[in-house]
């Protein structure tokens, strides 16, 4: 990764591209700081024991805490991307329809998103702030009139719009992948102060006699990521390579052509899709704590949606593993594929064309996102589950979440920089044949 940083900095075009995303990750950095008008922000602190900002944070990268301009996030984004998707698997002729024309279709959807992510971002980030104004000892908003409320969620829904602008300006002129890009910088800003917490912990607040335990702890903590990076990595660049053939010469087609399916199909969008999706039960809940805090209803919602609880953790598995399936299906479409594979005249050996070929891939894809989610959530639950049984901090519990999207943006990261390195070379290899010519 080192190595290929260096050689991409090497070159002006790239290293303009990686200043420029540098540039858009300090502004959204800066922007994290920024409280937002008529808010105290020192109120949270007693909210934080919930257990529900470290899992807000997870997706705003830390600016939650100081209830910024940003302390949503890109969380609306997504949720809208989700719904959108969704709405595109024959509910919406319109949407199918434009699904279907390229470029100018997918601009066209991209449009509704942003409408739509507009008002989620509105009415979630009302619905976050009257729910931490009614949790807030000494109350969160200074002034809580309909007037306050309404000024705080245009605030707060531009601040998802701007870093929604941002993470696209990324992936155009930047490196790519704007918005994990923006997650993956918010969690690796946090990582000072959860390392600082984590030896605050285990050494200067332990006894000089038991710092011994707090040494083997961090050691131990240190061992076990590094074996589960290079887990990690390993399963994300596992893929299965299908054979394909050729019914006619094809000049840019080799004879040893093959189809590569990714063992993890999905990546790291399940996980943030999960994240986005398990905070809005705990976001309506926060509504009706003033009054039905004692319920019996609510009791029995807050432990199915509470992250330190194990059915809010087994909740959260379960959504990573079901969006792992459906996203599987929206990056590779056996549809598409196989009538891309007709029309390039390409089959599979021993799989006839056509519906043949797109039962094959379809049933190929299935057994490979099993693969994909059980190692998702096998992440992403293990250190939740640690937390649970051993009571560690929660900041260890939802690293298992952090740990996904760090890792798995940095592969996409290196693999991004090496295309644009082999994209230079081939094009230097065709300037310099003109020239000889």
């Amino acid at each position: 990764m080192l190595k290929t940083l260096i050689n991409a900095l090497k070159v002006k075009e790239i290293r303009n591209k990686i200043l420029f995303t540098l540039g858009v990750l300090l502004v959204y950095r800066l922007g994290a700081q920024i409280s937002v008008p008529g808010v105290d922000a020192s109120a949270l602190t007693k909210i934080s024991e919930t257990g529900l900002i470290p899992l807000l944070d997870t997706v705003s990268g830390g600016g939650l805490a100081n209830y910024s301009i940003f302390s949503m996030g890109v969380s609306p984004y997504i949720t809208a991307q989700i719904v959108v998707q969704l709405l595109q698997m024959d509910i919406v002729p319109k949407f199918v329809e434009w699904s279907k024309q390229g470029e100018v279709g997918r601009r066209k959807l991209n449009q509704v998103t942003r409408y739509l992510t507009i008002v989620l971002g509105f009415f979630q980030a009302v619905g976050i702030t009257a729910g931490f104004q009614t949790l807030s000892v000494y109350g969160l908003v200074k002034n809580p009139t309909i007037q306050t409320y309404v000024v705080i969620g245009i605030i707060l829904t531009g601040g998802t719009m701007l870093l929604t602008w941002m993470g696209e300006q990324i992936t155009d002129k930047g490196i790519g992948n704007g918005v994990s890009m923006i997650i993956f910088a918010g969690i690796i800003a946090r990582l000072p102060s959860g390392l600082q917490s984590l030896f605050t912990d285990n050494w200067t607040n332990n006894d000089p006699s038991d710092r011994w335990k707090g040494v083997l702890f961090l050691v131990a903590l240190a061992l076990i990521l590094i074996l589960v990076i290079t887990f990690v990595t390993w399963v994300q660049q596992a893929n299965r390579k299908i054979p394909i053939q050729y019914t006619r010469r094809v000049t840019a087609a080799g004879s040893n052509s093959y189809l590569p399916l990714k063992v993890n199909v999905a990546g790291v969008i399940p996980v943030i899709f999960a994240s986005s999706f398990i905070v809005t039960p705990q976001t309506i809940l926060m509504a009706f704590a003033a009054k039905h805090s004692d319920a019996g209803w609510y009791q029995v919602m807050t432990n199915i949606f509470n992250m330190q609880k194990p059915a809010g953790t087994a909740i959260y598995t379960l959504l990573i593993v079901l969006f792992t399936f459906f996203y599987a299906f929206v990056q590779v479409n056996p549809e598409k594929v196989a009538e891309n594979l007709t029309k390039q005249g390409s089959y599979i050996p021993g799989v006839w064309p056509g519906k043949e070929t797109e039962k094959y891939l379809s049933g190929l894809l299935m057994r490979l996102s099993t693969v994909g989610a059980l190692f998702l959530g096998f992440v992403a639950l293990l250190p939740q589950l640690a937390a649970n049984i051993w009571g560690l901090p929660q900041s260890i519990g939802l690293g298992g979440t952090s740990l996904l999207i760090v890792v798995m943006t940095a592969i996409e990261l290196v693999r991004q920089l090496n295309g644009l390195l082999m994209k230079r070379e081939y094009i230097g290899f065709i300037r310099d044949d003109l020239v000889k010519d």
